[in-house]
């Protein structure tokens, strides 16, 4: 009788087992995307809105009537933050230190915002959020409005977009990018996609007044305003579709551009809300936020996701007295009366000032598996903190000099309910103005708002100011007079932290 020998027997049966196996795989392919690796580490998408204020969101502000649902939702299945601060009152420097870590105001932009033109400003050698999540295993993406200075060839009269970016978010650890340069009220109006716009030919755009507030200047002839957020939130969403064909987790930055003037609501949303322009571009604010939640969802990746969605500032609506004329019966008014709509809710000031209208702005985070959902934080945390929270949480190592002025609240994260005592927290106005936050007191190292709100006054002139936002959530009594030790320890830091610069 014929026998196999021991070496012809094993032969024949590691062949049956990869028949066995090919054939399996081959007629279930559901098993093949199991055996497909995954991404051992969460997902982040980070949303940045443009000047979006603390009481444009309806969680933040339950007697606002403009329709917020996906803000709604992030607060059903998250956790919101109630005292979270922008480093800055104005988006250049805030977008600076959310990428860094670190305060504008040490750099050479002392004031202000960059332009359309500006040159670079975060520093080719310093680490960023990119940067770091590249190098632990994340792909890297922006898609939006970059405001922190493009390399661009030519200037404000003689513009070549025919030429590639010679500085552009992929120097910066980015591994993909579909960018434009600034604001959208800025020119030039021009997508930028890893360093080359879109197209070479541009038109030009003629100045607009409020609410469409536009300046003139060079714009791409695929570049259409009003179309501008539909056309960023349709490339943030492809980045999400590919989420799941990647072994790697992806990080995604999507600053938008909206509700930032020109207030340009499309046409789904004009005319849905009695607030004017104004309210039917947050309508479609919100509706953008959706759609990336939406995509996540749909894509089977929302809670394989740590999502953060904020501001960069407080909105550019500003109070007005009762019963003059608002931006609800006149659209072209840049303000509002309290009665209608409350955009920084109840804190004093707007947009550029150092008062906390100018800085206090929505920030939420979904967890994966919306953990902790619903919770609601109440202590002092900043955007310039997010680089190390999420270090911390995904446990990422950081280069020796990178994120100087960010501080861990991943604890926070990981039980909304304990006690966490931020280090003061440094606040910068658009003209210079600086404030210090330390638990519920706020020193204002000047003697006005340092921005839009009368009086301006100057950055560290005297009297200084002291204020319990406890007592005096609308910082309308100093009490330095009262307060000596406080009012000399905050004065200290502030100015210890300044000389570090």
């Amino acid at each position: 009788m014929f026998q196999l020998s021991e070496i012809q027997s094993i032969s024949l049966l590691k062949h049956a087992i990869r028949l066995a196996v090919t054939t399996i795989f081959l007629t279930a392919p559901w098993l093949i995307a199991k055996a497909q690796a995954e991404p051992t580490q969460p997902h982040v998408v980070i949303i940045l809105a443009d000047d979006l204020g603390y009481g444009d969101v309806q969680p933040l502000n339950p007697k606002s009537e403009i329709p917020t649902p996906a803000f709604n939702r992030l607060a059903k299945e998250g956790i919101t933050f109630t005292d979270a601060h922008t480093p800055s009152a104005v988006c250049t420097p805030t977008r600076y230190g959310l990428l860094t870590g670190r305060y504008c105001w040490r750099t050479a932009l002392k004031r202000g915002v960059l332009n359309g033109y500006g040159k670079p400003l975060i520093e080719s050698d310093r680490p960023t959020i990119a940067s770091i999540m590249k190098t632990a295993g994340y792909r890297t993406n922006v898609v939006g409005k970059w405001h922190l200075g493009l390399g661009l060839v030519g200037d404000e009269t003689s513009l070549d977009l025919g030429s590639p970016l010679t500085s552009h978010p992929g120097h910066l650890g980015f591994d993909h990018s579909f960018v434009i340069p600034a604001s959208l009220d800025f020119p030039p109006y021009a997508y930028f996609k890893n360093g080359l716009a879109t197209t070479p030919e541009a038109d030009n755009q003629t100045a607009v007044g409020f609410p469409a507030f536009t300046r003139a200047g060079p714009r791409a002839k695929d570049f259409v305003l009003r179309n501008c957020l539909d056309r960023l939130t349709d490339e943030a969403i492809s980045v999400i579709t590919e989420m799941k064909e990647s072994t790697d987790p992806t990080f995604l930055y999507f600053p938008l551009t909206a509700p930032h003037k020109p207030v340009l609501p499309n046409a789904l949303f004009a005319g849905t809300t009695s607030y004017g322009p104004y309210g039917d571009f947050l309508r479609q604010v919100d509706h953008a936020v959706g759609r990336i939640i939406t995509s996540l969802e749909k894509n089977k990746q929302l809670d394989d996701t740590i999502l953060i969605v904020t501001s960069d500032n407080g909105s550019f609506m500003k109070e007005i007295q009762a019963g003059e004329t608002d931006h609800v019966e006149d659209s072209t008014i840049q303000g509002f009366v309290t009665a209608n709509h409350r955009s920084n809710a109840a804190w004093r000031g707007t947009k550029a000032d150092i008062w906390e209208g100018g800085h206090r702005v929505p920030f939420f985070v979904r967890l994966p598996d919306r953990s902790h959902a619903g919770s609601r934080v109440t202590q002092v945390v900043g955007i310039v903190d997010i680089v190390r929270t999420l270090s911390d949480l995904l446990e990422i190592d950081l280069p020796a000099n990178a994120a100087p002025d960010s501080h861990s609240f991943a604890g926070l994260l990981q039980d909304p309910s304990q006690v966490f005592q931020r280090p003061p927290l440094i606040c910068h106005s658009a003209a210079g103005m600086f404030a210090i936050r330390a638990g519920h007191w706020k020193l204002v190292a000047g003697t006005g708002s340092g921005g839009r709100e009368s009086p301006k006054g100057n950055p560290f002139q005297e009297p200084w100011m002291l204020f319990n936002l406890a007592l005096d959530p609308g910082e309308r009594n100093n009490v330095a007079d009262e307060n000596p030790e406080i009012f000399k320890q905050l004065s200290q830091q502030l100015l210890g932290l300044k000389g570090n610069d």
